[in-house]
């Protein structure tokens, strides 16, 4: 699902930066990373990795597309992914959702193709939670075995594994065929007679029954073509709400249809039936968290999802990310979170959340480890990308996160959002490179990568549901990208263009050093202020921090104008001159990406100037020597 709430980040930001104070915010950052290391997220849709066949037939077979398998994600691809600089890696799409493939022989009822988007159906419309897509399989009756070896294959490449769970809702035609013993399904215990009921895992519309949405803009499932079950009908009585909170037995086309919302025990008028957490709670630990709810009694609902995440942890999943979190109720992410962290203390935990005002609540209350830094770090970075924004409106965006900084996880793409190559955000994969250097190092965050960002895909091809921009999550489809650098599965770039090698190559780099530097677990101050203050021909299309620690200090200096080179003497401020213990005289700095450049730093009348030539679209990481 594409879900956005878009803010006025530029205003947002000029605001704060309005209010600032001082020249030079500098700010101590907290640690809570594994070993003190930055970390980095490989978000990979799972079914399109390894899938070599380049037809992409609009609303094409799987015959006739092309799907990749758990299979495919060999010993040697997992080594590539490692080296490009990940420590995680997110597989997306895993537990088995709805699909328009007949798997009958194998147990598995037929879906519906008016309650699903696209022939191989949207990964955020679950439908087992205790097994796996079967089309991921090379033996669809041990599916849920080859997921288990590519979990093992993955801790032998040294990478943590982290698959979706999607708590606010569920496929319309919820049935698991593997609930361990004593489990049973979402709704199989509801009383459907009432609108609401604080164990009933759905709620309903009593005595009427679900209408499939009147379909708009020339829309037909599977693109007009003839299905046994493709006839306007869905059986579904009493009607269930919709996934995104439409109350209508009949939903919109732009409801969440294909999906229905799960009840945490908030009646119909907003009414919590559960505990509160007490005052103060926001600064107790996971284990405090855990004994609060041990005698408590929570919803149905609860206890379902808290024993799905503790079935994959179980099963030596690493972590999870979370759908759209802030949906479904902290007081729930709290009791959920704790007893994972109670097995797994190490567990990554990263929700989607876009509502700034929450931030807070979500990862103190709720224990996230991570949310999207995505309305205010992303919106205003590619707002610049686009030539839209300034440079200016950054910085103050650490400053309201500094607290909380090295919560927020940094993309400049997903699933979700549009690829930065397509003519809808850049039009220019390059435009993604100073953007990339910001996101990567501005603070101690992960930074996340979506696969085939790192060739420049453009997300281009028409694969069924939905439009071009982003690559298809709907549709059984190929990457091109990603298909030159799989090289028949040798993993080697063996088919890559030279633009395509050279941009990995850049990723590579620059994601590499993010994991060993010991700076970027350190400070941060800006210095783009205080130079647009004070340094000639330094403008709105470069910015420029420093991030130190006791053994590392670093410059980092990008320009986002794609036509003009700049050069200028970037001045330090005094108090970061002093905090770095240099005295009048000169210092050796140099790049640490690519290792071509290098300038002096000059210290003199405590002023401290580096002479800067940076051409369009680059970057330095200027270390001092």
């Amino acid at each position: 699902m594409n879900k956005q709430n878009n803010f006025l980040i530029a205003l947002i930001a000029l605001v704060l930066w309005s209010c600032s104070k001082e020249k030079v915010s500098e700010k101590k950052m907290e640690i809570s990373t594994i070993d003190n290391k930055k970390l980095v997220v490989y978000q990979v849709f799972t079914r399109l990795f390894g899938n070599t066949n380049t037809t992409n037939k609009p609303w094409g077979t799987l015959e006739e597309n092309g799907v990749g398998k758990f299979n495919d994600f060999t010993d040697k691809a997992l080594s590539e992914i490692k080296d490009l600089g990940v420590t995680h890696i997110w597989y997306t799409g895993v537990p088995h959702h709805n699909v328009i493939r007949d798997y009958t022989k194998y147990g598995i009822s037929n879906d519906d193709p008016d309650v699903v988007k696209g022939r191989a159906g949207s990964p955020y419309a679950v439908k087992d939670y205790y097994n796996v897509n079967p089309d991921l399989a090379v033996n669809v009756e041990n599916r849920l075995q080859e997921f288990e070896a590519l979990i093992e294959r993955s801790h032998k490449a040294d990478l943590k594994v982290i698959i979706d769970i999607v708590p606010n809702h569920v496929a319309r035609n919820y049935q698991s065929l593997t609930n361990p013993k004593g489990t049973k399904d979402f709704g199989a215990d509801d009383d459907k007679t009432v609108a609401y009921n604080v164990n009933n895992n759905f709620y309903y519309v009593p005595n009427t029954s679900f209408e499939v949405p009147e379909f708009l803009n020339g829309y037909k499932p599977l693109g007009g073509e003839s299905h046994p079950l493709s006839d306007g009908n869905f059986d579904e009585n009493p009607a269930k709400w919709t996934g995104n909170g439409s109350r209508s037995p009949k939903p919109s086309f732009y409801d969440w249809y294909e999906t229905v919302k799960v009840n945490y025990g908030i009646s119909p008028d907003g009414k919590k039936d559960f505990d509160e957490l007490p005052a103060g709670f926001e600064n107790e630990d996971y284990k405090k968290h855990f004994n609060f709810w041990k005698d408590k009694t929570v919803p149905n609902s609860w206890i379902k999802f808290r024993d799905i995440a503790l079935y994959w942890i179980a099963k030596g999943v690493d972590g999870f990310r979370y759908d759209m979190a802030e949906m479904v109720p902290v007081e729930f992410w709290s009791y959920m979170n704790s007893a994972i962290k109670m097995e797994n203390s190490d567990a990554f935990l990263l929700a989607e959340v876009y509502n700034p005002k929450e931030y807070r609540n979500y990862i103190k209350l709720g224990k996230m480890d991570y949310l999207y830094d995505k309305v205010q770090l992303y919106d205003t970075i590619k707002n610049v990308m686009q030539g839209k924004g300034l440079t200016d409106h950054i910085p103050p965006i650490q400053e309201d996160l500094k607290d909380i900084e090295d919560h927020m996880l940094h993309f400049l793409e997903n699933h979700d959002e549009q690829r930065i190559a397509s003519p809808e955000f850049a039009g220019n994969a390059l435009k993604g490179k100073p953007a990339m250097v910001v996101s990567a190092t501005i603070s101690t965050a992960p930074t996340m990568v979506y696969f085939g960002q790192e060739f420049g895909e453009d997300g281009s091809e028409k694969a069924g549901f939905g439009s071009p921009s982003r690559t298809s999550i709907f549709d059984y489809v190929g990457v091109p990208s990603l298909q030159r650098w799989v090289n028949d599965k040798s993993f080697d770039g063996g088919q890559s263009t030279k633009e395509e090698a050279d941009l990995r190559d850049f990723y590579k780099r620059l994601l590499n050093f993010t994991i060993n530097s010991d700076a970027l677990m350190g400070k941060y101050a800006d210095i783009h202020q205080y130079n647009r203050e004070n340094t000639e021909w330094y403008n709105e299309k470069v910015l420029s921090f420093v991030r130190y620690s006791e053994n590392e200090k670093l410059i980092v200096i990008s320009n986002f104008n794609a036509e003009n080179t700049y050069g200028f003497e970037l001045a330090l401020p005094e108090n970061i001159t002093q905090k770095w213990n240099l005295k009048e005289g000169k210092y050796q700095f140099k790049d640490q990406l690519y290792n071509e450049f290098s300038s002096t730093l000059v210290v003199k009348d405590k002023k401290a100037k580096i002479r800067i030539d940076i051409k369009p679209l680059q970057s330095f990481i200027l270390q001092l020597q």
